[in-house]
């Protein structure tokens, strides 16, 4: 039951919530508002198949108790079984009059009964109506009551369950609740304020399967309860549950393959796709890993199908009941941050997050390079990239063996340094005289580039490694001494200045000591003068 040891159908729906819930904190395209629209249109085609598994579950609650001799102790779960199925239906259709409501203001669908891209982005009415109107609360207040009424009808019948609530504050959700830009959100300022349309109508879409899930879970709560039968079926059907029929490349597959009016007296043998699957209370359940397709259309879909077999023993002989069941694999979108994600800078450690939102907590990503090397960070998603020194840079991104997709960046060469003359930690003005006294501590810097400087610190470490300055009277140069480094040795050259005297500063070679302790040597030829008075 829920709350105890989740069944793989459980997980899923909580994955798929958390990965549309996170996906409202981005900046979406019109390309992921279309996919949402998508995933919402697989979510309430199940929900259809939800409805029908359900509505025959009760029929064979009530036709197994009748076939039984309507036994007093199972009498009361046939009207539990009709009750359940009867507030699952009010609060699935609320949902539905919710999403309707939300399309109607906001004019969402055009004349031919497609939906308008540009209402899709709205995020001001889904905000106005679920938060300002106090909607969004009235619905969380009817879906966390669902379960708890559920829990009450199956306790009067003496069956344990434990479901929990479906509408959960940030607080309340593991994603969230260690996140303190997130965690102080309740239910609706999580889920719908500055959320757009269509990310709106795929949550609603997503809590109408939870409350079918527990309503199944109910359902067969209380015919595991029945007593024992006998059930010869005269009308066979073959059916597949998912979960969603469309899934991102690298996510895992999930559905219930099952028999309408199968016995749990009957041993059942299944195969998906030529594997066999384990068979449980006679539903088989289905999981494998989705592999990349090779052409997606221009929705970024590619049709599967998968083709499943039940074998049922049936007069002493086994028969074959087959089914086509078709899905689509949507290709995930590789999301990549970093301060310089525009372009990468040449043989210098440029630190990437690289991440593919669709795929949730299932993301094990591997990443390759071409035009340059990748070294793994402290997290799966953190890469750090240091490409060659021209070109252009490949990162190939691939999640439990599946390729993802590969992102290109063009290499840029790293910017060259500005040279400043410093006075211990003050910088010269050069177009002030200076005591020559004053000039004791001089030193020749090298600065990097300041965006440079901020987002590669560990490649930004530059150096003047050779160069003169020189002691000049009159335009005459008197004297000099060599720049080695940063501090340069100049008190003979002050001892020997007079005012209007000037020193002239020559860099000739700047060294960077780039991340792994490398230098590089690059010539420059930057001039500058100090006068002195």
């Amino acid at each position: 039951m829920a709350g105890g040891k989740e069944t793989p159908r459980q997980k899923m729906i909580g994955m798929m919530y958390l990965v549309l819930t996170a996906l409202l904190a981005l900046q979406v395209s019109n390309q992921i508002l279309q996919k949402f629209i998508l995933i919402n249109d697989g979510l309430e085609r199940t929900s259809t198949n939800y409805i029908q598994k359900n509505q025959f579950s009760v029929n064979i609650i009530s036709s197994t108790v009748e076939q039984q001799g309507n036994n007093p102790v199972d009498i009361p779960k046939v009207e539990a079984a009709r009750e359940i199925r009867e507030k699952s239906s009010d609060l699935y259709n609320y949902l539905e009059d919710a999403k309707n409501l939300l399309i109607e203001q906001s004019n969402a669908i055009n004349d031919e009964g497609n939906f308008k891209t540009s209402a899709l982005k709205n995020t001001d009415i889904p905000g106005n109506l679920f938060n300002n109107n106090r909607l969004g609360y009235e619905m969380q207040e009817r879906l966390n009551a669902f379960p708890e009424e559920l829990n009450q009808i199956l306790g009067e019948l003496e069956i344990s369950s434990s479901f929990e609530k479906i509408a959960k504050d940030a607080s309340e959700i593991d994603l969230f609740k260690n996140d303190v830009d997130v965690n102080y959100k309740d239910y609706v300022n999580l889920n719908y304020v500055k959320s757009p349309i269509g990310a709106v109508l795929a949550i609603i879409s997503q809590h109408q399967n939870e409350v079918l899930n527990i309503e199944s879970e109910a359902l067969t709560a209380i015919t595991n309860s029945l007593g024992s039968f006998i059930f010869e079926a005269d009308k066979l059907k073959a059916q597949v549950a998912a979960n969603s029929n469309v899934v991102a490349a690298g996510t895992t597959f999930e559905a219930e393959m099952f028999l309408a009016s199968s016995s749990s007296s009957t041993e059942l043998k299944m195969t998906a796709d030529g594997r066999e699957i384990p068979v449980e209370a006679g539903f088989g359940k289905i999981q494998f890993p989705v592999a990349p397709a090779s052409n997606y259309d221009d929705r970024g879909l590619a049709p599967r199908t998968l083709t499943g077999e039940i074998i049922v023993p049936i007069g002493g002989q086994d028969s074959v009941f087959t089914i086509n069941y078709e899905y689509f694999v949507a290709e995930p979108v590789i999301k990549v941050s970093s301060e310089v994600v525009n372009q990468l800078y040449a043989e210098c450690a440029n630190d990437l997050v690289i991440e593919v939102p669709a795929l949730g907590n299932s993301y094990a990503p591997e990443f390759s390079v071409t035009g340059g090397r990748a070294i793994k960070g402290a997290r799966p998603s953190d890469v750090t990239v240091i490409p060659g020194a021209s070109g252009s840079v490949n990162i190939t991104v691939s999640s439990g063996g599946n390729r993802i997709g590969t992102v290109e960046y063009d290499i840029k060469p790293v910017p060259a340094p500005s040279i400043q003359p410093y006075v211990g930690d003050t910088q010269v003005n050069e177009q002030n005289p200076y005591a020559a006294n004053a000039l004791t501590n001089l030193q020749i810097r090298a600065v990097p580039e300041p965006t440079f400087g901020r987002t590669m610190p560990n490649d930004a470490n530059f150096e003047v490694t050779a160069g003169e300055v020189r002691l000049v009277r009159n335009d005459v140069p008197r004297e000099s001494v060599n720049i080695t480094g940063r501090n340069v040795a100049v008190r003979n050259l002050l001892a020997q200045a007079q005012s209007g005297d000037r020193l002239i500063i020559i860099a000739r070679e700047v060294t960077r000591t780039n991340f792994m302790g490398n230098k590089i040597k690059s010539p420059v030829n930057e001039i500058s003068q100090i006068s002195i008075r």
